[in-house]
């Protein structure tokens, strides 16, 4: 009886879709879940007829696969992994592969890829980016662990990853060595918070100035969607403003509350940040806004306590519209500018070798931070792999120029009329300290040298001082 090339393990909807994907694409696949209710249910509804095989028990799921065998887990991070790897250990012979596909933190993966290797048998840490809809239909991977090991996994992953609609080719590649692939994907997912925070700022903004109907709002950001700011999370903004509600026939998003939830991959990366010494104001000023929007009670509290400005925008409609536009794109440009300075950082500091390039395209399709923006960066390392900072880019640079104006007007206007737009602030902070030739350190670096002795440079002869500062 004919073996599968691959098999899953868990089948939420991740691992459903990934399971349709990669039958699609010709392959041959079995699939295992704790819950054979849940098995069955996805064999009788869309696997129904592909060349999906059911197993029921991990040995019977093992042997089902032909070697050296492929077997991806998708389940939830954490101890969840380490015990679906344990019962597996025994099952499996030297040379077998072992993905974890879920949002591992790398740290984890570096230790279970220490583990397995250590056995005989190889480990793939693979980031995988895009939701119900890039799993289903082709999704971005980021791939770590071995070359080798990713060597025989590349036929299936090319097959079911996202095509760059540029140039068909696949949203994959080998990211580096033990961790890699996870610590790419918790960037990835960094920038996506800064993303989705620049993006709410933006609205809240134009709704405290002009305060556009959902359709207008609907109208704006399709119009966004056609220019530089063209990207997934402006398209599915657009469609949010479009959804009314059965019941009441108000705009849905009027009806959420203002509680965002997160899975810690945000934090995450500004916690690395700070371990490895790498600015991302813009990333964590989009993780405080999550945490700052979960004390809503606090927050109504508040509401009735603290006042802000009596101010109102009296300004022209499309003045605001156009600036708060800009805004968004500088600091988007900002955002991805901190995300890769931070890859570039811990590509030394872990010694990953990690191909900038690489990264951003295949980011350009299948993960939710898919964006004509990523093209462009693709192009400012391909021009120079050695690119300290996107911001010195020409091609950015004059974007950012182009900018400017605009964008100083939109933060002045939400200063004055008391909206709050931390990762739009941060990011405008972000440029100008980078294009600041002296920052006011001297001062710092004086007071830690007065309380501590911390010592000092001098900036008119080389050496280390301390001086007494109470003369």
């Amino acid at each position: 009886m004919q073996k599968n090339q691959f098999g899953l393990i868990g089948l939420a909807v991740m691992g459903q879709n990934l399971v349709l994907n990669a039958a699609d694409h010709g392959f041959r696949v079995s699939v295992y879940n704790r819950s054979a209710e849940k098995t069955n249910e996805f064999l009788a509804g869309e696997a129904k007829g592909k060349s999906i095989a059911a197993t029921y028990t991990l040995k019977e799921f093992v042997d089902s696969l032909e070697r050296p065998r492929i077997i991806q887990i998708m389940v939830k991070a954490g101890a969840a992994v380490d015990d679906v790897i344990n019962q597996l250990k025994p099952l499996l012979d030297k040379g077998d592969i072992v993905i974890d596909g879920g949002n591992s933190f790398f740290p984890d993966t570096e230790r279970r890829a220490k583990e397995l290797e250590s056995l005989g048998l190889r480990f793939i840490g693979m980031g995988v980016s895009g939701g119900e809809e890039g799993a289903r239909h082709g999704p971005s991977l980021m791939p770590g662990g071995t070359r080798e090991a990713y060597a025989f996994i590349e036929p299936i992953m090319k097959a079911i990853a996202a095509k760059a609609p540029a140039d068909n080719v696949p949203c994959v590649a080998y990211i580096g060595t033990g961790g890699a692939g996870h610590y790419v994907k918790m960037v990835h997912n960094g920038i996506e918070y800064g993303d989705m925070q620049l993006i709410a700022e933006g609205y809240a903004l134009l709704k405290a100035a002009i305060n556009p109907s959902a359709d207008e709002f609907r109208q704006i950001f399709s119009e966004w969607n056609k220019g530089e700011l063209s990207s997934f999370l402006i398209e599915i903004t657009a469609d949010v403003f479009s959804k009314i509600d059965d019941k009441t026939g108000k705009p849905l998003v009027d009806l959420v509350l203002d509680k965002a939830g997160q899975k810690g991959t945000g934090k995450w990366t500004s916690q690395n940040a700070l371990d490895i010494g790498a600015a991302i104001p813009t990333i964590t000023a989009a993780v405080d806004g999550r945490f700052l929007s979960s004390l809503k009670e606090e927050r109504v509290a508040a509401s009735k306590i603290l006042q802000g400005p009596k101010v109102t925008y009296t300004g022209n409609r499309q003045k605001i519209i156009n600036a708060v536009r800009a805004a968004l794109y500088a600091s988007k440009i900002c955002s991805y500018a901190q995300g890769m300075t931070l890859l570039r950082k811990a590509s030394i500091e872990y010694h990953y070798d990690l191909d900038l390039h690489e990264i951003a395209r295949i980011w350009r399709a299948g993960c939710i931070i898919r964006a004509r923006l990523l093209d462009v960066i693709m192009h400012a390392y391909r021009r120079n792999p050695a690119l300290p900072s996107l911001l010195v880019d020409n091609e950015l640079k004059s974007a950012i120029q182009n900018c400017q104006d605009n964008w100083r007007f939109a933060v002045k206007t939400a200063i004055d009329l008391g909206v709050p737009v931390n990762a739009i602030s941060s990011s405008l902070s972000y440029f100008d300290a980078y294009r600041t030739e002296n920052l006011p350190a001297n001062l710092i670096q004086a007071q830690r040298d007065y309380f501590g002795a911390h010592t000092f440079e001098r900036i008119d002869q080389p050496g280390i001082f301390h001086a007494n500062w109470k003369d």
